[in-house]
């Protein structure tokens, strides 16, 4: 059994982002990530600023009930990158076994084959804000080995912070036509402690990304969200 890095486990909480959004979930946040996103509001998974516990599957799943108790039956698989941790595969299966669902957020860079095992999964390839390049074969592989997945979800997010951001969602959009995409708001002020002044803000740009997709031909079909935990909680880790 190969140990997760885990540096938080928490919740019940809901899901703020992409297609479970609303969702009842408890999180698993591990450590690590192959991307320096210059706008990474997790930062702390990847920059040495928190220490990561190597965790076994049992370990996790121990944890998960301590904080939750009865009261959930969804989990969430989030850092960082967690698709990088092969571990994670057997986390997968136990949840499997008591009947709970799983999720997770990638951004489609590093694959293992537990990914295909999980419920929901969302592709989250990083626009030019980030300064971070897609690879776009490995994000074809990807995407191929998860379209035949029977009575499971895939879908692709954008986060779009600007004009650029949103051509660039526009391409990923025509690349994989079939697969229901969400554009969701940036967050650009990760550091805040002010709930109400960061919600305004946020919610004006989320008024800014909604007016541009509606004038947009090339965005039919695409879903507009906003990053409901941050509208929530603001930027308070660990819930």
């Amino acid at each position: 059994m190969k140990p997760t890095p885990v540096l938080e486990i928490f919740g019940p909480t809901i899901q703020g982002e992409g297609m479970v959004i609303g969702r009842k979930t408890m999180f698993v946040r591990t450590g690590g990530c192959d991307y320096r996103c210059s706008w990474c509001d997790s930062a702390f998974t990847w920059d040495g600023s928190q220490k990561a516990v190597a965790m076994s599957a049992e370990a996790i799943y121990e944890k998960l009930k301590e904080a939750g108790g009865r009261s959930f039956n969804h989990v969430t698989i989030s850092g960082g990158n967690p698709a990088m941790h092969p571990g994670l595969g057997e986390l997968v299966a136990l949840l499997q076994e008591q009947g709970i669902e799983t999720a997770i957020e990638t951004q489609g860079s590093i694959w293992n084959d537990w990914v295909k095992e999980i419920d929901e999964v969302t592709v989250s390839p990083k626009p030019p804000s980030s300064l971070m390049k897609t690879d776009w074969s490995r994000l074809d592989y990807y995407m191929e080995e998860l379209r035949p997945r029977k009575e499971k979800e895939v879908s692709l997010k954008v986060v779009v912070f600007d004009e650029s951001d949103l051509n660039y969602a526009m391409e990923v959009h025509e690349r994989y036509p079939a697969v229901t995409m969400y554009l969701q708001v940036g967050n650009d002020d990760t550091v805040t402690p002010q709930v109400e002044k960061l919600r305004d803000h946020l919610l004006a740009k989320y008024e800014w990304l909604t007016e541009k997709v509606l004038q947009e031909e090339r965005l039919n079909g695409v879903r507009v969200l906003p990053q409901l935990h941050t509208l929530l909680w603001g930027n308070k880790q660990g819930v």
